[in-house]
């Protein structure tokens, strides 16, 4: 179940799971954490955006999606979504971040964004 905690929803195990299931147009979910934590373990399909590249970031992001962000503990990315919503975005924190993550995991450097507009293409 979600709750809100500084204003930011954030969003539990059950919930993302949901999320990763429905369609992705929707609710865009990013990884924030550094090039090597996401190599090393990251959730399959989601792309990793790293926390100090957000800024150079935010003039391409959609304002009309819904953003849902993960780190590793949930501390980066609920500075990710209090950054973003200043700007008038709706991002929402994975509470659990990765160390909480009981789903499936890959390794390798499946989806790093280096232009955001890659995060609105179809994933191949």
């Amino acid at each position: 179940m979600a709750f809100e905690m500084d204003g930011i929803i954030q969003v539990e195990n059950d919930e993302l799971k949901k999320l990763l299931k429905e369609d992705p147009k929707q609710t865009i979910i990013v990884d924030v954490r550094e090039l090597d934590e996401y190599d090393e373990s990251h959730i399959p399909g989601i792309p990793l955006i790293p926390m100090q590249t957000i800024p150079k970031h935010v003039e391409k992001l959609d304002k009309k999606k819904e953003y849902v962000f993960i780190c590793r503990s949930g501390a980066r990315s609920q500075n990710v979504a209090l950054y973003l919503n200043q700007f008038g975005f709706n991002a929402k924190n994975y509470a659990n971040g990765m160390l909480g993550w009981d789903g499936e995991r890959l390794s390798g450097l499946e989806w790093v964004i280096v232009d955001t507009e890659e995060l609105f293409k179809e994933k191949e």
